[in-house]
């Protein structure tokens, strides 16, 4: 082992101690007997730079409050991953030997969950997977796994639906007048599964709504409003005018796009329509202020509740949430799809 690497390991493990006396100073170790008056919760997410993870976490953390009761406490300890999987990993490991009770993960790599599945069930602490699912076969692999989120193909549908409901009514789109419209797409990550989902099923469904299309590029920009807004900013540079749709995998980098489009002096006809998801209140105002014409509405309160509902159950061993889980394990948020006429009650929210 090279200097370089067991001054890491080391300089680790005094994080992960410093950690857990942080946790035993706030009553969350495993140096006080469990009590079944007290759950600590670990929430572990892929970074800290995500403002739809962000705001899920905000309203758990609510949420966790309003359970309490003189008789009931909840402990939560709230990490990220720094969008490494191997320091999440350490993160939830550190996290075990606190002592928490039920972990909720937001995975940095969908597909690479078992370092973290493993260590959960050596302890027998369950985990509530969030927002990006691990495959079937892992959640299956053990009973105390579940998942809550969204359906990534019906959020690409649901886009889809909106953007040619769109272009029907606003012919103006097509400014050059050749009888397609030529769009770019912004894409979450290579290889991410709701970026696959989204961007596949958003193209076929225009495609099924006869939507004639002529892709100008596909660019990847983490999920991310300023790797977007520098994308963009490119492509205005390669395409200019000729772009008149953004398809956007979500609304940060839908909102990245739209500040590269002010940027560059769009008045009008100029500025492409751009469709995001996700609902972050930025994109609301967005569309509200016509920067937007449409996203699809992640319900983060939904899904931070049932995290909090299932956290609690889980601990106390009740089955009056789980009963009602897909497969026992599901939990899945319908999507909802919004524009300028109905902006106004999503804002409301």
């Amino acid at each position: 082992m090279s200097k370089r690497n067991e001054r890491n390991r080391k300089y680790k493990r005094v994080i992960a101690v410093t950690l857990m006396l942080t946790l035993l100073a706030s009553g969350c170790g495993k140096e006080k007997p469990k009590s079944n008056n007290i759950l600590r919760v670990g929430v572990v997410t892929y970074t800290q730079d995500d403002p739809f993870i962000n705001a899920m976490t905000d309203k758990l953390k609510e949420n966790f409050k309003e359970m309490e009761s003189e008789d009931f406490k909840i402990i939560v300890s709230v990490k990220n991953g720094d969008d490494n999987q191997q320091d999440q990993n350490e993160i939830v490991e550190e996290m075990i030997d606190a002592g928490c009770d039920v972990l909720c993960v937001n995975l940095v790599d969908r597909t690479a969950p078992s370092r973290i599945i493993r260590m959960a069930k050596q302890e027998s602490i369950p985990i509530i997977f969030f927002n990006r699912e691990p495959v079937k076969e892992d959640i299956m692999q053990w009973e105390k796994l579940y998942y809550v989120g969204c359906d990534a193909e019906q959020s690409g549908v649901m886009q889809g639906e909106i953007v040619a409901n769109y272009l029907k009514n606003h012919p103006e789109v097509d400014v050059n007048k050749d009888g397609k419209i030529q769009y770019v797409l912004l894409e979450g990550e290579a290889g991410h599964q709701d970026a696959i989902s989204r961007t596949d099923y958003a193209v076929k469904t225009l495609i099924e709504h006869d939507v004639k299309l002529e892709k100008l590029s596909y660019q990847f920009a983490d999920w991310n409003r300023g790797q977007a807004e520098n994308r963009m900013t490119r492509l205005i540079q390669q395409y200019g005018k000729e772009i008149e749709l953004v398809i956007s995998n979500n609304d940060e980098m839908a909102l990245g796009a739209v500040e590269a489009c002010r940027k560059a002096g769009y008045r009008g006809n100029d500025w492409p329509v751009i469709f995001g998801i996700d609902g972050l209140e930025d994109a609301l105002n967005a569309i509200k202020n016509g920067q937007m014409q449409g996203t699809v509405y992640n319900d983060n309160e939904d899904q931070a509740s049932e995290l909090a509902k299932l956290s609690v159950e889980v601990f106390r061993g009740d089955n009056k949430y789980r009963s009602q889980l897909t497969d026992g394990r599901y939990y899945v948020s319908e999507y909802r799809q919004v524009d300028e006429e109905n902006v106004d009650e999503f804002l409301e929210k």
